[in-house]
């Protein structure tokens, strides 16, 4: 038996350790697939941590933890507090977790950016943009505690909010940017069709500000003493449906000029895909404001928000191409030219 127990972890652990090796090879020397697949994780990770703390804000969780860094001032992990129920607690002490968790993931994205060197060379726009996720992630714990310590002010939540879509940009544009060269920008499409992309993207970026500004002002906003903004329900609700009939308005001819042109592939299935979300999500919007805002639709609608900015964002990148990433170290030139000697120390 203890020969048969000695083959088995003989046949096992070789497994185990390859598979290891494999992990830390692709962080510290990431191939494109690997450092795409590694960036793809970011966005994941970043749309996710919206979606739980928009969890946070709609079941008005937000001081289940009342304390930070701490839990409470007795506790570090989740722990009751008065005039809190427990579920609560753990749904916001939950929440600090998983950003812990990403905050290891931001940093395995950032070695695996500064190590990745296609064609010998460090490419340092991916290294500034992997920066950004653990650096965003490092403003929103600030940002978070903030939020905490000032009993969820609401123009603290919403700063909090629009923190992670500007970190969520960052992660889409790092994904992008791992499949790109750095050749400079050619356009794909006519000129009119990419200022339209580019208003798509801004508009939905003032959508997202505006539906904070509701979230913060309508009945989901907190009980008891949270404050919130001083504004009319109708008039906030109004002023974002307002900018959801006009980023509609832009995706329309947007995604039908991408058809009629003959667009690449990619970004007219890009167009389609965001014309359809922006019209499930006004639909969404219309049925959870004349229905009370309920939280879990609102949740939906938040979450849905998320996606049409990915998708914008995407589609925007799509309409121009860098060219191809350099797999390989260049080879250099024949001996006796005077670009083969530093070719070759390169």
């Amino acid at each position: 038996m203890p020969a048969e127990e000695t083959e088995h972890q003989r046949g096992t652990a070789p497994g185990a350790g390859a598979l290891t090796r494999r992990a830390v090879a692709a962080v510290l020397n990431p191939s494109p697939a690997a450092m795409r697949g590694i960036a793809l994780a970011g966005v994941i990770c970043t749309a996710g941590i919206i979606a739980t703390g928009a969890a946070v804000r709609l079941s008005e969780s937000g001081l289940g933890c009342p304390d930070c860094p701490q839990c409470t001032r007795g506790s570090l992990v989740a722990a009751h507090s008065a005039g809190d129920p427990m579920f609560h607690t753990w749904i916001e002490f939950g929440n600090r977790m998983l950003t812990v968790a990403i905050t290891l993931i931001a940093v395995l994205v950032f070695v695996a950016a500064w190590r990745f060197r296609p064609g010998g060379r460090r490419r340092r726009d991916l290294v500034w943009l992997a920066a950004v996720q653990p650096a965003g992630i490092l403003a929103q714990a600030l940002l978070g505690g903030i939020v905490v310590l000032t009993e969820l002010n609401p123009a603290m939540v919403a700063l909090h909010f629009l923190a992670s879509i500007a970190v969520l940009a960052a992660a889409v544009a790092r994904h992008v940017r791992c499949a790109e060269g750095e050749a400079p920008a050619r356009a794909l499409v006519r000129t009119d069709l990419r200022l339209l992309g580019y208003a798509v993207v801004a508009a939905v970026a003032l959508m997202l500000a505006a539906g904070s500004v509701v979230t913060g002002t309508g009945p989901l906003a907190g009980a008891g003493a949270v404050p919130r903004f001083h504004l009319p329900l109708s008039g906030a609700a109004q002023f974002h449906a307002d900018i959801g009939w006009l980023l509609g308005g832009l995706a329309v001819p947007l995604a039908v000029g991408l058809r009629l042109t003959h667009a690449p592939a990619p970004a007219v299935r890009l167009g389609w895909t965001l014309l359809g979300l922006i019209g499930l999500q006004g639909m969404i919007g219309y049925i959870q404001y004349f229905s009370g805002l309920p939280a879990g639709l609102v949740w939906v609608h938040v979450c849905g928000s998320t996606l049409i900015w990915i998708a914008a964002l995407y589609l925007m990148f799509s309409l121009r191409d860098r060219g191809a990433v350099v797999t390989g170290i260049e080879q250099p030139e024949a001996p006796g030219t005077p670009a083969s000697e530093p070719a070759a120390a390169h």
